[in-house]
């Protein structure tokens, strides 16, 4: 009986043995069918690259997402020239409203090949997860997450403007954060990726609610000489609404601008009511703002998840792909290296100057 009993509970152990590693075959199969081998876009320019995180803590600021009172951390990642020693404009990027700090390093790389210092935030608890350089993760919070769900400007314009509001205090919050303590660097210790700084020459950017936040910037501060958007709203620019319509500040927006646009928002500018003033800036001669749509691509992809995980692309994407994604990367990077050469450094012409163009 004995013996019997240690056959079956060997038998057993054998079978849970067998079905853990047919579980773990799959999840193999799905993370590589899912996330698939990719080689990074080749850079242009003439510099070798690097990177370096940094987290700093933003002692005004209370974390919002937490209950334990402790101040606002906000990670950003340096992408930089090396062996060299001359300074170089700064872009700050801003990611996505479930995004990371790395959705678009193809692009972080090309500008720092070309001669620019790229700093990539993480949003804590506004990004999927954000790993600061203790090495701690911090995961998307549900409760931002159910707002993002929530939100319909269609229905409910007030709310979505209360969220708009929230989310711009914390993401613009937290470039002013990494802005100002580059600023403190720069004057204090002339070190390492800080001695590549020219803090004169300074342009932000982002994607989807990072590039709303990078709109914000460029409206609030000034010695912000460029600013791109990709695919984003102007939700700073929104201060109220009446009669079931948003309110928009009554000025021209101050900074160079360039709004790349998928086919998911193309065709909807004049429609999408947060996207008002976007749709303003097409006729709008006097502004120096400057529009391209690159057609045949989702909202998703004019990130590196094209790249990264192409199935995850074709499954959120409003509008399935089908131009190739080392074409759209390669495309952005272009223009992005093109207007910020012409603004930040004022080298070249940017094609697009005072045009609308397809692409």
């Amino acid at each position: 009986m004995n013996k019997k009993r240690g056959f079956l509970s060997k038998r057993l152990a054998l079978w849970i043995m067998a079905a853990l590693l047919l579980v773990f075959v799959v999840v193999v199969v799905v993370i590589r069918l899912v996330f698939p081998q990719h080689e990074l876009l080749a850079t242009t320019g003439e510099y070798a690259v690097d990177s370096i995180l940094y987290t700093y803590t933003d002692e005004s600021r209370i974390e919002t997402y937490t209950s334990t009172g402790e101040p606002r951390k906000v990670n950003v990642e340096f992408w930089y020239p090396v062996n060299t020693d001359s300074p170089f404009p700064l872009v700050i990027f801003s990611h996505g409203a479930l995004g990371t700090r790395s959705s678009n390093v193809s692009l972080y790389r090309e500008l720092a090949s070309n001669g620019y210092v790229v700093g990539a935030l993480d949003h804590p608890y506004q990004a999927f997860w954000a790993r600061d350089d203790t090495g701690k993760l911090t995961f998307l919070n549900l409760g931002y997450l159910a707002d993002l769900q929530r939100e319909d400007a269609k229905t409910d314009k007030q709310q979505s403007f209360e969220f708009y509001q929230q989310w711009m205090q914390t993401r613009m919050g937290d470039i002013n954060l990494v802005l100002d303590t580059i600023f403190e660097f720069v004057d204090s210790d002339m070190t390492g990726v800080y001695s590549l700084i020219d803090t004169a020459n300074i342009g932000v950017m982002g994607h989807s609610l990072g590039g709303s936040a990078a709109l914000g910037i460029g409206r609030q501060r000034d010695h912000v000489h460029a600013v791109i958007a990709l695919e984003a709203p102007f939700m700073y620019d929104i201060v109220g609404v009446d009669n079931d319509a948003f309110v928009f500040i009554d000025a021209i927006y101050p900074t160079p601008v360039l709004n790349i646009y998928s086919d998911d928002s193309w065709e909807n500018l004049s429609e999408w009511t947060q996207y008002a003033r976007n749709y303003s800036l097409l006729s709008d001669s006097a502004a120096t703002a400057f529009t391209v749509h690159i057609s045949g691509v989702g909202h998703l992809a004019l990130t590196d998840l094209a790249l990264s995980s192409p199935f995850l692309v074709r499954l959120l994407d409003r509008t399935p792909s089908t131009r190739d994604s080392t074409e759209t990367l390669y495309l952005i990077n272009g223009l992005s290296l093109e207007f910020f050469d012409h603004f930040l450094k004022n080298q070249g012409e940017f094609t697009g100057y005072q045009t609308d163009y397809d692409y």
